[in-house]
């Protein structure tokens, strides 16, 4: 087994990485349990549509060497909030605290950016959406809709 395949320790340092050429088939291999795949979209579909947006910033999320998710930010830095545009956690590496993680590097990052005082993100409403797991990491409810999906944010302090 290599060291990419090995199920990483929950107390893994947890960092966003750029996706190579080298490490792309491997973040694209990772995939969320099937009853969640209508609350994200696939690994790939997130990559295609980065690289047609000027404003996307994406990174595979690494637990020590393995690849165990993708996140990535729409960074307009002309305004004062960002947006998760998407985060995802393979199934087979939820519930081991990765996401909270890669949420906490992220957050790093955002508040390096110009005027950034808030993140924003948006998830489909229902039976398994990741509402919880925002709200529990501290965002909050804005009663906004867009698109079918409840908005979110968090205050960067």
């Amino acid at each position: 087994m290599s060291e990419a395949t090995k199920v990483p320790d929950r107390a893994a340092p947890v960092t966003l990485r750029e996706i190579t050429e080298e490490t792309v088939d491997e973040i694209l291999a990772l995939r969320v349990g099937q009853e969640q795949t209508k609350f994200v979209a696939s690994n790939a579909k997130s990559i295609a549509q980065a690289h047609f947006c000027k404003t996307a910033w994406f990174r595979a999320i690494y637990a020590g060497e393995s690849p165990v998710g993708f996140v990535m930010l729409d960074d307009k830095p002309d305004l004062p909030e960002y947006f998760l545009w998407r985060l995802m956690v393979d199934e087979r590496y939820q519930r081991m605290g990765f996401g909270r993680k890669a949420l906490d590097r992220l957050i790093e990052h955002v508040k390096t950016r110009p005027r950034a005082t808030e993140l924003l993100t948006s998830c489909v409403p229902g039976e398994g959406s990741p509402e919880p797991f925002y709200l529990t990491y501290g965002f909050e409810q804005t009663g906004r809709m867009e698109e079918g999906e409840k908005v979110l944010r968090l205050p960067l302090r």
